[in-house]
């Protein structure tokens, strides 16, 4: 017995330096985290874009239309703010011409109606004057026209796009 009183007590074991550094590592683990998902699911996350690739597999998948009956869908006219100084509107009537029945009886659906007026006005608001003025600015109008078109729409597709009223002061 008394060898075990002269034996000095152990002191307990400190652990609170362990405990603070795990804590700190799984912090930071937890942090990096959220921080990765956060990026990844709203600044990091971009809208699938609709390539010239997809859309001529996408051409070459869809039957064709009767070319002696085209189904044209004319859109409500539109009269639009440009961008750029001094301030001008313009006034246009759009007809999509359509590549079969499926895209057409889509584009008259109210949703989709609805839709593909929303993205035409954003993309006539961001368009000068200057840019829509001569004609190969019309025809790279076009081109945006039906590209954002073939975006919206599920199931059909857009071939082609007129305008029957033109109009800009």
């Amino acid at each position: 017995m008394a060898e075990q009183a002269k034996a000095p007590a152990k002191p307990p074991k400190d652990y609170s330096k362990l405990l603070i550094s795990l804590f700190m590592v799984l912090n930071i683990l937890v942090m990096g985290g959220g921080g990765a998902a956060v990026f990844l699911f709203s600044m990091g996350w971009e809208h699938p874009k609709l390539t010239e690739e997809k859309l001529f597999e996408e051409l070459r998948r869809v039957p064709a239309s009767d070319p002696q009956n085209p189904l044209i869908y004319t859109m409500e006219k539109f009269t639009i703010n440009l961008d750029g100084e001094p301030r001008r509107t313009i006034r246009m009537e759009i007809n999509l011409e359509m590549l079969n029945d499926e895209a057409f009886e889509e584009v008259m659906n109210i949703e989709s109606r609805a839709k593909a007026r929303d993205a035409i006005l954003r993309l006539m608001n961001k368009k000068s004057f200057s840019e829509l003025e001569p004609l190969q600015g019309k025809l790279f109008l076009k081109d945006e026209i039906i590209k954002e078109m073939n975006g919206i729409l599920s199931n059909g597709v857009v071939r082609n796009v007129y305008f029957s009223d033109f109009v800009v002061q």
